[in-house]
């Protein structure tokens, strides 16, 4: 099976062609209303830990450590089965995120670690 699991911050415009829109982060994003967020479903239980997410505080120098430990968190989260449940219905699947630093975020980790789970 192919499945396309993409990424984008969640201040960017909707778009139909992003199919199913997940929203990944653990707080609702700052500013944004329901409605324009447009997301599907809001999966905040996969999100990393409140002590991680404050531990990492987006510093790129703590980003090797930070991939490990999430990805440690997600094996057998039952958020992350019910992710992979929409991306085997769906196809195509966008992860919304909130994070101002698009290099560095939740989002990069569980979109490689999905597409290594899954392939």
């Amino acid at each position: 099976m192919s499945y396309t699991i993409h990424i984008k911050r969640v201040y960017e415009p909707f778009e139909k062609s992003d199919g199913f829109r997940v929203l990944i982060d653990g707080l609702w994003p700052r500013g944004l209303k329901k409605e324009a967020v447009h997301a599907d479903e809001w999966l905040k239980d996969i999100a990393p830990s409140t002590t991680l997410r404050k531990w990492f505080g987006h510093d790129p120098d703590k980003w090797t450590a930070f991939k490990e430990k999430y990805q440690t968190e997600l094996k057998g989260s039952d958020a992350l089965q019910t992710l992979i449940e929409h991306i085997r219905q769906h196809k195509k699947v966008t992860l919304l995120y909130a994070a101002r630093d698009e290099a560095h975020n939740n989002a990069q980790v569980l979109q490689e670690y999905l597409r290594k789970k899954l392939s």
